[in-house]
């Protein structure tokens, strides 16, 4: 199973002898993440912020599950109010607490996975695991969370950033050396 959460959706998807046994999208994943941060920091604190300060905020202090070290980061932004530049400090579990919807969402769509997974290849990711992969895979706890979910291995991928654009390549190397080629949809 490789469940990979980009910037627009989260894909999951079984695997088995080379073609797609199981898939599930969802249109929940970083940049979802960043919105909710940004909304909680503006209701939580009247503070506006961007949507590169949010995603700023969600790699510093970000987390799915409890850390053994909680983080804190300080957040520049505008008061609402006053128009006024403003500094305040966000600590990790106000904004795990934040995110819970979200991951919860992309929780479900895990478990709706494996609910219809063929039991031979339920039994299969029991020993090999779930794999986590792009920029949203690499939210701290995020493994964790899901193991705790799910009773399934989960890893995350060394390459998360780069395993889509490497898999494309791949496709694209193949197709030339079979003799074939991409056709684009617009001719």
């Amino acid at each position: 199973m490789v469940v990979d959460i980009g910037g627009g959706t989260t894909e999951v998807a079984v695997i088995s002898m080379g073609g797609i046994v199981v898939s599930k999208s969802i249109r929940i994943a970083g940049d979802e993440f960043d919105r909710t941060i940004l909304e909680h920091v503006r209701d939580a604190y009247n503070l506006s912020i961007g949507e590169r300060t949010a995603e700023d905020i969600k790699i510093k202090v970000g987390s799915a599950a409890p850390l053994a070290e909680e983080l804190d980061v300080e957040v520049n932004g505008r008061d609402v109010m006053s128009g006024l530049p403003k500094t305040v400090r966000i600590e990790s579990e106000e904004i795990r607490r934040a995110l819970d919807k979200p991951l919860d969402e992309v929780t479900k769509a895990v478990k709706d996975a494996l609910d219809v997974t063929p039991p031979d290849l339920a039994s299969d990711l029991m020993y090999y695991g779930v794999l986590l992969t792009g920029g949203g895979g690499l939210l701290r706890g995020l493994d964790q969370r899901l193991r705790d979910e799910t009773g399934v291995p989960v890893n995350v991928s060394p390459t998360a950033l780069e395993n889509v654009v490497n898999g494309c390549a791949k496709v694209l190397e193949a197709n030339a050396l079979s003799g074939g080629f991409v056709q684009s949809a617009a001719q």
